[in-house]
C-alpha cells in the first residue's frame, strides 16, 4: 500500500465530509462587507491554492513565505501548505524591510505568498532575497514580475492535492521574536494528537464552539488556537485588525464562546466606557485563554467584572516549548501571580545558576520542560536548541517558582533580572503593582547603570489618556505596595511601550539608551 493511500484524510477533508454546510470561516468588516466560508467551501478553496502552488513549483518540504492581516487568505494558505506538505512560515507585516529580509534568506523560502497591501514590501527587498522563486500576490492586483493568486486559485483544481510529506515533517516554521539576538526559526513537525487532546479536556473545548481571533494570526497562540479550532470543526470569526468595540460587536453578533489573547487587547475592551461595554452581549464567552505575555492581577479583576467569571483560562507557554501550564477560572483570583499547574503530559523542572534542580517551594530557579509538545529545532541555529538543553529537558530562559500547592509562578525572563547591589529583583513582580495603580495604562520596568549599586530600578510608564500622572504619584504608589529595594528609583513617561508580535515588552529597546556607551550592559 501506498504512503498516501495508507495516510489518514486531512483534518479539513473530513470535517467537509461530515459537516459540508457548517461555517467554517466568518470575515465581518466594520465597513459591512462579509465573507463565509462553510467547510466545504474552505475545503475546496485550499485545495485550488495548494494544487495551484504545485503548479508553480512548490513541493514537500520546502519553505513557503505567507504575509497578511488577518483574512480568509491567510486562513487558505495555512490548509493549503499543511495539505501538500510545505512548511508555513509567518511573517510578521509590520517588519522593516531589512527585517523582513533577513526572515525570508534565513528560512530558505523558495516561494511567498502575499496580501496585496504589502506588496511594497517585497518590492523593496526583491533583489536581496534570491532563494525565492515566486511571489504569490491574493486579495489585490499582483504587479509585473509577480503572480496573481486570485487567478491562480480560480482556475487550479478543487481535487484533493497529490503531493505531501512524510507524516514526521515539519509543519511550520515560526520565527521567534528576537528579544535576543536575530529571530530563530522554531521548527515543528505535526502537534501531538495525545497531548493536544488531554489539553482540550481540561479546558474543556466543545465541537460547537465560535473561535475569534484576537491578534495577528502570524504569531503561534492566536495562529496555533485557530488551528485548535478548525481542528474540532469550530467556527472562526475573522477581525483583520484588532479594534476593542469592534471586537465586542463580533462578541455578541456571533455568540463568540472562546479567544486567546494577550493582555493589551483586552485592557483596550475593558477599559472602553462602561456605557460602550453595555450595549454588547458578553455572555457567550466560555473560554478566554490568557498568554502571550503575563497578564497582571488587576487586569484579571478588571476581566471578571465585565466577563462570565468561569471562563478565564490563563496558560503559560512559548513557540518553542508549546503550553506548559494551565490556570483554571477557579483559581484566578485565588492564586495572584500563577500561571498555575503543569499542563497534561508536560513535566517541569527548576533549575538553579549551578545546573542543580530546585525541589523547594518558592525558590526561583530556571524553569525547563519535557513534552511532545516541544519544537523540533532552530533552523540554522542547532547549537541554540542544544545550549538550551537542560538534559532531556528545555528551557527559553524564564525564571520561575513552585508554591506549596505545585502552582507555578513567572518570576522574569532570566535576561531581564535586575541586580542591584547584589540584590536580585525580578522586574515582572514590579509591574504588576505598578499596574493596578488606577491611572497606568502599562509599564515596563528595566535595569539602568548606577554607580553604586551596578543597577537600579527603573519605570516607564504609559498612563490612561487625559488624566495627571507624575513621577512623585509613582513613588509614592510604590513606597505603598512595594519592598524598599524594589521600588523604581526613577520614573520616564512614554507614548507606548514597545512590544513585540506576541505582546511581550521589548526591554532591551528600553534599556538601549541607558546602557549606550557602556563596555557593558549589567
Amino acid at each position: 500500500m501506498s504512503d498516501t493511500a495508507a495516510r489518514p484524510p486531512d483534518i479539513l477533508t473530513l470535517h467537509a465530509r461530515m459537516s459540508p454546510q457548517k461555517l467554517a470561516v466568518i470575515h465581518d468588516r466594520p465597513d459591512g462587507k462579509i465573507l463565509r466560508w462553510t467547510f466545504a467551501e474552505l475545503e475546496a478553496q485550499a485545495n485550488k491554492l495548494a494544487n495551484g502552488l504545485l503548479a508553480l513549483g512548490l513541493r514537500p518540504g520546502e519553505k513557503l513565505v505567507w504575509c497578511g492581516q488577518n483574512s480568509p487568505g491567510v486562513v487558505r494558505v495555512v490548509h493549503a501548505a499543511r495539505k501538500i506538505g510545505a512548511v508555513a512560515v509567518p511573517l510578521n507585516y509590520r517588519l522593516s524591510p531589512e527585517e523582513a529580509q533577513y526572515v525570508v534568506d534565513n528560512s530558505d523560502a523558495v516561494m511567498i505568498y502575499v496580501d496585496a497591501e504589502y506588496v511594497p514590501l517585497f518590492q523593496k527587498i526583491r533583489g536581496e532575497i534570491p532563494k525565492v522563486r515566486e511571489i504569490v500576490v491574493y486579495d489585490g492586483p499582483a504587479p509585473a514580475g509577480m503572480r496573481d493568486g486570485d487567478a491562480l486559485v480560480a482556475n487550479a483544481s478543487d481535487s484533493e492535492p497529490v503531493a505531501k510529506a512524510s507524516a514526521d515533517a515539519a509543519q511550520t516554521m515560526i520565527y521567534t521574536s528576537g528579544t535576543t539576538g536575530k529571530p530563530k526559526g522554531a521548527v515543528r513537525g505535526a502537534a501531538n494528537a495525545a497531548q493536544s487532546a488531554a489539553l482540550l479536556g481540561l479546558i474543556g473545548y466543545l465541537p460547537d464552539d465560535v473561535y475569534l481571533t484576537t491578534g495577528p494570526l502570524y504569531h503561534s497562540g492566536p495562529g496555533g488556537f485557530m488551528g485548535v479550532a478548525h481542528a474540532l470543526g469550530n467556527t472562526v470569526v475573522l477581525q483583520k485588525k484588532f479594534d476593542a468595540e469592534d471586537w465586542l460587536r463580533l462578541v455578541e453578533k456571533y455568540r463568540v464562546s472562546t479567544t486567546f489573547s494577550a493582555p493589551t487587547p483586552v485592557r483596550l475592551v475593558c477599559n472602553l466606557p462602561a456605557a460602550v461595554k453595555a450595549k454588547y452581549d458578553k455572555s457567550s464567552m466560555r473560554r478566554f485563554i490568557a498568554n502571550a505575555a503575563p497578564w497582571s492581577f488587576a487586569l484579571k479583576q478588571m476581566y471578571l467584572a465585565d466577563f462570565p467569571v468561569d471562563s478565564l483560562f490563563e496558560i503559560y507557554g512559548s513557540t518553542e516549548l508549546g503550553v506548559n501550564t494551565v490556570l483554571r477560572p477557579e483559581d484566578q483570583l485565588r492564586k495572584p501571580g500563577s500561571c498555575g499547574k503543569p499542563a497534561p503530559m508536560v513535566e517541569i523542572k527548576l533549575f538553579d545558576d549551578e545546573g542543580k534542580e530546585v525541589t523547594q517551594p518558592r525558590v526561583p530557579g530556571e524553569l525547563a520542560v519535557r513534552s511532545a509538545g516541544v519544537f523540533d529545532t532552530y533552523h540554522k541555529a542547532r547549537e541554540k536548541f542544544e545550549e538550551d538543553r537542560r538534559g532531556d529537558f528545555h528551557t527559553v530562559g524564564d525564571v520561575a517558582y513552585f508554591d506549596e500547592e505545585g502552582y507555578y509562578y513567572i518570576c522574569d525572563r532570566k535576561k531581564d533580572m535586575i541586580i542591584s547591589g547584589g540584590v536580585n529583583i525580578y522586574p515582572a513582580e514590579i509591574e504588576a503593582v505598578l499596574d493596578a495603580h488606577p491611572r497606568v495604562l502599562d509599564v515596563a520596568i528595566i535595569g539602568i547603570p548606577n554607580e553604586e549599586w551596578g543597577e537600579a530600578v527603573h519605570a516607564v510608564i504609559v498612563k490612561l489618556p487625559d488624566v495627571m500622572l507624575t513621577e512623585e504619584d509613582i513613588l509614592v504608589y510604590g513606597r505603598e505596595h512595594l519592598a524598599g529595594y524594589k521600588i523604581p528609583r526613577s520614573v520616564t513617561f512614554a507614548e507606548e511601550i514597545p512590544r513585540n508580535a506576541s505582546g511581550k515588552i521589548l526591554k532591551k529597546v528600553l534599556r538601549e539608551p541607558f546602557w549606550k556607551g557602556r563596555d557593558t550592559r549589567v
